[in-house]
Order: C-alpha cells, then structure tokens, then sequence
C-alpha cells in the first residue's frame, strides 16, 4: 500500500549542524567546509542509489559544484544560530521501479526550485539492508537564500512563515504527484497528505518509524522468536505505534458490543409487544422476556461505567505524563541557564542519575524541533513517561536525604 511521507526540517547553526556536513552525508561524497577547516567524508556510505544538483536557470556555473555550493551556502550566513540549509525528506512510492522513483524526486526539485528560486541537491536513497524494504526515500537539500546570477541572494522567508501556507501547499503538491505517477503505471493505489483526523477519519495516527528504529525492532522480534516469546516493541516509537492498534481494537471492541447490546434490546422490545397484543395468557413468557430486556440493558450500563472508568485513568495518566515533561524541561532548563547546583560537579546535577543527565544535555544540544518532539514523547508514550518519572523520583530522593543529612 502507497504510504506518504514530506516533512521540512531546517538545518541550523544552533544545533551544531552545518550545509557542507549534510550536503556530503546526503550524496555519500567528501566535502570540506572553508569556514571551519573540517572535512566530511561520507564516501564510504552505502545506499545511496542517485545524487543530483538541480538549480535555476540564471544559477552561475560555479554552483553545479557541490561543495563550492555549499561552501557558499555557509560563508553567506553570519549568525551563529543562523539556518544554513533546508531539507524536504520525502518517501517514494515502492511499488514505482527505480528509475520513476528518480524522475519523481527530480520532478519535485524541479518544481521547488523554479518556485522559490533556490538550489536543490537531490539524494535518493534505498532502504537499509536490515530495516523496512519498502522504505525508498529521498532528501532534498535546498539553499534558504535564492540563487541568481550574482550568487546567494536573499532569504526565502516565505518557507520560515507558517500562516504562508508554503509547506502545506508543497504537502498537497507532493501527493497529486505521487497519484499522477502511480495512475500512469498503472498501479491501484493513491496517497493523501491530510491527517487522519482532516479527513474525517476517527483513527489515532501512528509514528513514523524510520529505518534506525525498524532495524532495532526487527532485531528484537527475532530475538523473541528465538528464545520462544512474545515479541514486544523496544524502541518508543515501537511501543507508540503498538498502543494506538491495541487502542484501536479495544474501541472496536466496545463499539461492537454497545451496538448488539442495542439490537438485542431492540428485538426483545419489540417481541414483547407483538406477545403482549396477540398472547393475554402468556404472562411468564413476558416475565422472562423482561428479564433479558433488563440483564441487556444492565450489561450496557456496565460496559458505559467501564469505558468511563477507562476515560478517567487515561486522563490522569495524560495529567501524570504533562507533570514528568515539566520536571525534565525544568531540570533541562536549569541545566542549560547554569543555575546554582547544576554545574558539572555541583551537588544538585551529580544526584541526578547518569542516564537523566545525559538524556539532559543531549536534550539541550538539539534544535527546537526535535526538543518539541522528544517533551512530545514523554506527554505520550507512558513507558517512556514512567522511565523518565522513575529517573526523576529517584533524583529528588537523593536531594531530600543529602539536605536532611546536612541540617
């Protein structure tokens, strides 16, 4: 089944992440950076079935160098936390043979880069040897400042402006090729870019897994069948996906039962009046059919306290997962300001266990983007809520028994 997949994620400085880094990952190819001194090689990376620059047609002739472009891309930045590349991450449809797959991607850097003026590098990538074989993806590496005659020119901040619509619009842009490339090959299958939830589906939707965590949970079923159980997801994304199917089942579950619960109601109401008009005798046959009628509706009505019971700890899980992220954004915030007690070898930071401070400074080493996801996850997925919770707990039982130690 056709799957979509466009996510547009920024490349920045704040996040220690560099154009000329990127750009030689993508492609699988070496690149110094002129500004830092450093090199990247990438050639030795695998998978990497296609590599192109499209750019505008004033674009100079130095910009069909890909590390002179991305040289460029670097120097002309001067802020620190400046965004020096933006990337459009993209699934190509599975069941398209390779060289459709590649005239898609180029087809879409084509079309972004006569839009917004800017340059596009294209790598296309094939699935990882040990992860999800239908997993064809391709990331488009593009400019943030346009490119003419002259060079870099300025910014393309309709892409940094949400209420523009730019995303969305290349969202829907995405899809309609897709569609149009599979039609062509003949092939009954169509993708949709809207959620679940624009599209009038009651459905909770699942994670995107990408290859790193397909490859760990691939390992870890293996595993299980190897020492003869059950296999349960290991990675967070896993362990989400797994719940919103379980989740998904146990709503059927109830909505099945609520509705033969009403037909059988429905039924026997509707007998005990046609006995009632034609049977004045059968008196006992109605004090049985009653009787059914009541035990139906008494299952209904506990089937309903149930589900509300279910309701009110699903909520006070929700409110227990929003209270462990605020702890650890409030650690991680501390941590980042410097406050009193959180330096390197301040008592306050060296209570907190090694795995939280870790996960702290790595927190506080990532972009904005991937902060939101990972507080995210923890407001979530109650496994990783709860190992997070029990980290915490143990941090304020080390400060409580140090302070009561020192009064």
């Amino acid at each position: 089944m056709a799957s979509f997949h466009l996510a547009v994620k920024a490349i920045g400085r704040s996040a220690g992440r560099s154009a000329t880094a990127a750009a030689a990952y993508r492609a699988g190819v070496e690149i110094t950076d002129e500004r830092t001194g450093l090199v990247h090689d990438y050639t030795r990376k695998q998978g990497v079935e296609h590599s192109e620059l499209v750019l505008p047609t004033d674009a100079p002739e130095w910009a069909a160098d890909r590390e002179r472009l991305w040289n460029a891309a670097e120097l002309a930045e001067v802020r620190k936390n400046a965004t020096v590349a933006r990337e459009y991450e993209i699934a190509l449809p599975v069941e398209l043979s390779a060289d459709e797959r590649r005239e898609l991607a180029l087809g879409l850097a084509r079309e972004i880069s006569e839009r917004h003026g800017v340059a596009v590098d294209v790598s296309i990538h094939a699935p990882g040897r040990e992860g999800d074989q239908r997993n064809h993806h391709a990331h488009l590496l593009t400019t943030t400042r346009r490119l003419g005659p002259e060079g870099l020119g300025e910014k393309t901040r309709e892409l940094d402006q949400k209420q523009s619509g730019e995303v969305e619009r290349w969202r829907e842009r995405w899809a309609d090729m897709q569609n149009v490339a599979l039609e062509r090959a003949g092939i009954d299958a169509q993708v949709d870019h809207r959620s679940h939830q624009r599209r009038g589906i009651e459905q909770e939707p699942t994670a995107h897994m990408g290859p790193s965590a397909m490859a760990i949970e691939r390992r870890a079923e293996q595993v299980a069948a190897r020492e003869g159980r059950a296999y349960e997801p290991v990675t967070a994304v896993g362990q989400h996906n797994a719940g919103v199917v379980e989740r998904a089942g146990l709503r059927q579950y109830i909505e099945r039962g609520t509705e033969w619960l009403r037909d059988v109601g429905q039924r026997i109401a509707g007998r005990l009046h046609d006995v009632a008009a034609s049977l004045s005798g059968a008196v006992e046959r109605d004090r049985r059919e009653a009787a059914e009628v009541q035990r139906a509706r008494e299952a209904q009505e506990r089937l309903a306290a149930d589900r509300a019971r279910q309701e009110a700890q699903e909520r006070q899980q929700v409110r227990e997962r929003e209270r462990v992220a605020e702890k650890f954004k409030t650690i991680a915030g501390k941590r980042e300001a410097g406050a009193h007690g959180y330096g390197d070898h301040n008592s306050d930071w060296k209570a907190t266990p090694e795995v939280l401070r870790k996960a702290v400074d790595a927190y506080n080493g990532a972009n904005q983007h991937t902060k939101d996801l990972y507080i995210e996850q923890i407001q979530r997925d109650p496994q990783m809520a709860r190992a997070v919770g029990q980290l915490i707990g143990e941090r304020e039982l080390i400060l409580q028994r140090d302070r009561g130690m020192s009064l």
